[in-house]
This record gives structure tokens, C-alpha cells and sequence, in this order.
């Protein structure tokens, strides 16, 4: 109570509190408030700032759903992202799909008409196409090849479906994610169609992509190597990969020769492009998400809250 008789009597600590519930509470104006109280608008300024340094109001910023809005600020500002939103999902069944509709919602939101969208092969990318609310007419590239999986969605299907939803160009080709040999990967990038499709990547304005970490249930290709590929990539450096473009713990590209048997974007086009949204989520992948905005591989995130502590924390 110090502080109160400090800074005013009863009387004015009754008027602080009458001013706080029209303001707050009721919506009224300043002015409106000066001229119903009989007293300045710079009196209301006043006591509205002394009733909230006393504790008298008292001011609270909370999540109305999924989305921590303070985690959500905090991993932005700590990583200088130009986007970013942590999605609540600990203990939630199907939490992919959770953050992939946040990171639809999050792209329905901010991309414009005079965009081009690049979408390159991932699980997470294909739960936020299925999820996009809308589009305007806008093209469509596709940046990688597709990995064949039971059950899910190719390349070529998100692109198409997304540009069905936009009403604009699907720019496609059909093409294996990974080949047998760097050769093949060259004659295959060499076919017109294929380097016709891939040329409009260096148009790409904004790109959905997921972000794997190099290790078991934590990245597709991962999945779909030998042991001794997946070896000489870790070997190599790599903690992770963004459309098959290896990173290592700094965010700095890895070379291997996997890679060159990749059908993809290449590193120089994907930190070309002004928004990357990566995608991700689940514990393992915490060192491959940082990594990946670390170095300027992706600007903005759409990540579950175990990824963003885990984040904070290797500050």
C-alpha cells in the first residue's frame, strides 16, 4: 500500500479504477472519459499509466488457440525471422497435421497476388497444401522431384492441387526425387520438359518447404538410402536438408555425392528466394530447424512449441 498513498489518495485510487474499467473494459475513448469525469484527457493518460504501474490493471497477452502468440514473438526476435508461429501440440494426436494447417493459414495470410509459389517434395509441404484455405491466381513451380511413398501425395499432386485452388499456371515435370547415379540425374535435368519446368524456380517469390534432420524418422530421403549413403552424408557434416540441400550445424551447405543425384533445387536458387517458410515438427528435428535459419537457408518458421523451447534454449 506504500506505493498506493505514494501516488495517490483513496479518492484518486477510486477514480484510477473507474477510469481503467471504461477504458479497458468498456471501450471508451480518452476524451470521452475526460468529458464524462469532468477532468483532463491528460488526467485519464495519467492514471491509467499509474494504475498499471501499481498492479491495479493488470495486463495479460494469451493464446485464443493453438498458436502461442509469446513463444511465437520470442523465437522471432531471437532468430530475426521474417514470419514465425509456434503451434501448441504437446501430447495432441497428429501433430504434423496441426502445424501443417497453421502454416497454411500462416500462407493463405501473406501471400499476394503478384507472387509465385515454389513447393518442393515433403510429408509436412503436402499437410499444408491439403489445408490451404485459398490462393489468389497466382503460379505454382515445382522444385523437386517426388520421393514415391505409400499413401502420400507426389510433387506433381501438390503443385497441380495448389494450382487448381489458385486458378493459376502449374509449372511441373515428372521426375524421381533421387536417382542411381549422378549421370542419370544430369541426362534427366537435361530432358526439355524437366529443364523447362525448373527454370521457373529462379521466379520463385515465396516457397513451403520441410525441414529434415539426418537421422532415423526425421527426414524422407534419410528414409530412402543405404546405410552407407547415410554414413557418408553425416560424415560430410550434414545435420539436416531442405528439399535434399544439405546444411550443416551453422547452416552452411554440405556437399555429398548424394546430392548430385538429387532432382532439385539447388542452394544458391533456395537462399535466393525472399520468403522460405520452413516447416517442421518434433523433437529430433530441433538442431536441423535452428541450423537451417541460422545461415539464411529459410526466414520463416511454423513450428510446434517442443521445437521452438528447444530452440530458445541452444541460444
Amino acid at each position: 500500500m506504500g506505493v498506493v498513498t505514494a501516488e495517490m489518495g483513496p479518492a484518486e485510487l477510486v477514480m484510477a479504477a473507474a477510469v481503467a474499467r471504461r477504458y479497458y473494459v468498456a471501450g471508451e475513448s480518452k476524451v470521452d472519459i475526460a468529458a464524462a469525469m469532468g477532468i483532463s484527457r491528460f488526467k485519464v493518460a495519467r492514471l491509467l499509466d499509474v494504475a498499471r504501474e501499481i498492479g491495479l490493471v493488470r495486463i495479460e497477452i494469451s493464446s485464443p488457440g493453438p498458436i502461442d502468440v509469446e513463444l511465437s514473438t520470442t523465437l522471432q526476435e531471437a532468430f530475426g525471422l521474417l514470419h514465425c508461429v509456434v503451434v501448441l501440440t504437446s501430447g495432441t494426436p497428429d501433430a504434423g497435421r496441426h502445424v501443417g494447417t497453421a502454416a497454411a493459414e500462416l500462407l493463405a495470410e501473406i501471400v499476394t497476388k503478384d507472387d509465385v509459389l515454389g513447393l518442393p517434395w515433403a510429408r509436412t509441404v503436402a499437410d499444408v497444401v491439403s489445408a490451404l484455405p485459398t490462393l489468389p491466381r497466382i503460379p505454382v513451380v515445382q522444385m523437386s522431384g517426388s520421393l514415391v511413398l505409400p499413401g502420400q501425395s507426389s510433387t506433381v499432386d501438390l503443385v497441380r492441387r495448389a494450382a487448381r485452388l489458385a486458378g493459376g499456371e502449374a509449372h511441373l515435370f515428372y521426375a524421381p526425387l533421387v536417382l542411381d547415379d549422378a549421370e542419370s540425374t544430369d541426362a534427366l535435368l537435361r530432358q526439355p520438359s524437366v529443364a523447362d519446368a525448373m527454370a521457373h524456380i529462379d521466379r520463385v517469390t515465396l516457397a513451403v518447404v520441410g525441414i529434415g534432420a539426418w537421422g532415423p524418422d526425421a527426414s524422407t530421403i534419410y528414409a530412402a538410402c543405404s546405410p552407407q549413403e547415410r554414413l557418408a552424408v553425416t560424415a560430410a557434416g550434414a545435420v539436416g536438408e531442405v528439399a535434399g540441400v544439405f546444411f550443416d550445424i551453422a547452416g552452411r551447405p554440405v556437399e555429398t555425392l548424394l546430392g548430385e543425384r538429387l532432382v532439385t533445387v539447388q542452394d544458391d536458387q533456395l537462399r535466393g528466394i525472399p520468403e522460405v517458410i520452413g516447416v517442421a515438427c518434433g523433437q529430433a528435428k530441433t538442431q536441423a530447424v535452428r541450423a537451417s535459419v541460422r545461415n539464411g537457408l529459410v526466414n520463416s518458421l511454423v513450428v510446434d512449441d517442443t521445437i521452438a523451447r528447444g530452440m530458445l534454449e541452444g541460444e
